[in-house]
């Protein structure tokens, strides 16, 4: 902190200059900005906010993120936390409610740099898992700060398979209470933000256990350290991971648990309930329990992966066009990076992507919010759906980031390799989107999944009187084979149907010949998990 080095700061006259050549290139667009703008933004008047927002947090001194690179890991979480109840007092001040825009944009307009993020994963699983009564008690006290909570699911032993996690919750019924236990060392639960210094309490993924039988997975609020002097409470080991790659502003940690009791009331209970001599009542299907990770994919597409990647984009252009360097001719002056092909065609196709993926995550919020309310209704029609395309499109989303947002650090050449050009440290936030959430390689194999058990209904349809709707995002597998692309003039292909059909043509007939090339497999005698990780 106490470096001789010139930090370089907004309130310096001369960063506020613009460079004459992003000022030419920014006065030859051939659209209208602030329309572009506004789309991008949702609508104008999200557009006005935005900046409003923006306006109050880059003014105010104790949300600067100047320093930060500066920083040591402890210094760089302590920062964090500050800015974090910092923002709180701000919206409290401004009225700015839970979960609204206005959290939102602040947050995006730090970077992310805050603490206690996982804090509002627990409120989220809370909502969807919990019953009533049980978001009564526990939420005020969340959105308060009276209690500072992590969700703990992955363990040292396993993460994606969560059917393998080992931490196990048995029901004791002459107390009422649930026995939590982490029975093998691979059962500590490892990973968790916000667990290593801040919560006070864990949303805790373990296998129920109640009448002698194993239940699957179910959530369980754990206290872990005292609401008095924060200490561990008995039965309870947690600290910190230690070092990582990235996000050194939040405190991931581990999580030991010798037989510790909680109340039978600590089990979130909307969807399956364990009554006080030990039944078992579900209430709802068991892979309802993953609908907390579902939505975590969401927000995480929508408010960390695709921004990054937006991000690296505007760094790498905007310094490609201030950058000059070798002539494209003999006797020209040295010309913009960007003028280069070569670094066109580096960073072109990922701003496009990044445009792509801005629209397609946009969608996928959309679905989410209309199919939500009505899971918690307990109508799962729409889950199966919800779930497949958060993953694939987690998956494709934060392979494609991370490979473009490290493409436009190296487009950088040396400077790229500097932390004060922000590129590192997005290389090393996306590149963390890969594994956390679900590792990418089980993800595809899940999308895979169901589109092929959809290409078998579509045609199982065909040769039955019974038509069954396939969900909207696969419907394109019940559309008629393109013979010929149907273009009849080079005008045609302005029109954005055109690839549409195109695509959809493309991806129903790669997924019919690995239903094809499956079902061979399986018929001359391979099991379908062979078979799987054959195709």
């Amino acid at each position: 902190m106490g470096s001789p080095v010139h930090r370089v700061s907004l309130g310096d006259t001369w960063s506020r200059q613009v460079n004459p050549d992003i000022e030419r290139e920014r006065n030859i667009q051939s659209f209208n900005v602030e329309r572009l703008t506004n789309i991008l933004d949702g609508r104008a008047e999200n557009t006005a906010l935005r900046r409003k927002v923006e306006s109050i947090i880059h003014s105010d001194p104790k949300c600067s993120l100047k320093d930060n690179y500066f920083m040591t890991q402890n210094e760089c979480y302590e920062a964090a936390i500050q800015r974090k109840f910092h923002i709180q007092t701000i919206a409290k001040c401004l009225g700015w409610s839970e979960n609204s825009p206005e959290f939102f944009y602040a947050y995006r307009a730090v970077s992310g740099e805050v603490a206690l993020t996982i804090h509002s994963i627990f409120l989220q699983a809370l909502r969807s898992l919990g019953s009533e009564e049980q978001i009564a008690k526990w939420a005020p006290l969340c959105n308060n700060f009276q209690i500072i909570t992590t969700y703990a699911q992955t363990e040292l032993g396993h993460g994606t398979y969560l059917q393998g996690l080992e931490t196990e919750a048995t029901y004791d019924a002459a107390t009422q209470e649930f026995v939590v236990h982490s029975p093998t060392m691979t059962a500590t639960k490892w990973w968790p933000g916000d667990l290593g210094r801040s919560a006070t309490h864990a949303l805790v993924q373990a296998q129920l256990i109640c009448s002698g039988a194993r239940q699957g997975m179910h959530a369980f609020i754990v206290p872990i350290r005292s609401l008095e002097d924060h200490t561990p409470l008995p039965g309870i080991t947690v600290g910190d991971i230690g070092p990582k790659m990235g996000f050194d502003c939040t405190d991931h940690g581990f999580l030991r648990l010798d037989h510790v009791r909680i109340p039978r009331d600590n089990m979130l209970s909307r969807f399956a309930q364990v009554l006080p001599d030990g039944t078992y009542l579900k209430l709802g299907k068991l892979q309802i329990n993953y609908l907390s990770m579902v939505i975590t994919r969401v927000n995480l597409l929508w408010g960390e992966v695709t921004p990054i990647l937006q991000k690296a984009c505007v760094i790498a252009i905007r310094y490609s066009v201030i950058r000059r360097q070798s002539c494209l001719r003999p006797s020209d002056p040295e010309a913009k990076v960007l003028d280069h092909q070569t670094q066109q065609q580096k960073l072109f196709p990922q701003l496009a992507t990044a445009y792509a993926f801005h629209f397609l995550t946009s969608n996928l919020l959309e679905f989410f919010h209309s199919s939500y309310d009505a899971i918690l209704n307990k109508d799962f029609s729409l889950l199966p759906e919800l779930h497949a395309l958060s993953s694939g499109l987690k998956a494709m989303a934060s392979d494609l980031c991370s490979w473009g947002t490290e493409l436009c650090r190296k487009a950088c050449g040396g400077h790229g390799y500097s932390k004060l050009s922000g590129l590192p440290s997005l290389v090393a936030r996306v590149t963390a989107a890969c594994t956390y959430e679900g590792d990418n390689t089980v993800l595809y194999l899940q999308m895979a999944g169901f589109l092929e058990k959809n290409y078998l209904q579509a045609q199982a349809s065909q040769d039955s009187t019974s038509q069954r709707s396939l969900p909207q995002s696969v419907a394109y597998l019940t559309a008629a084979d393109l013979a010929k692309c149907p273009a009849q003039k080079a005008a045609d292909f302005l029109h954005p149907q055109l690839y549409t059909k195109a695509w959809a043509h493309v991806a129903a007939r790669l997924i019919k010949d690995s239903a094809h090339h499956l079902q061979t497999l399986m018929q001359s005698g391979a099991d379908r998990h062979t078979a799987i990780t054959s195709v």
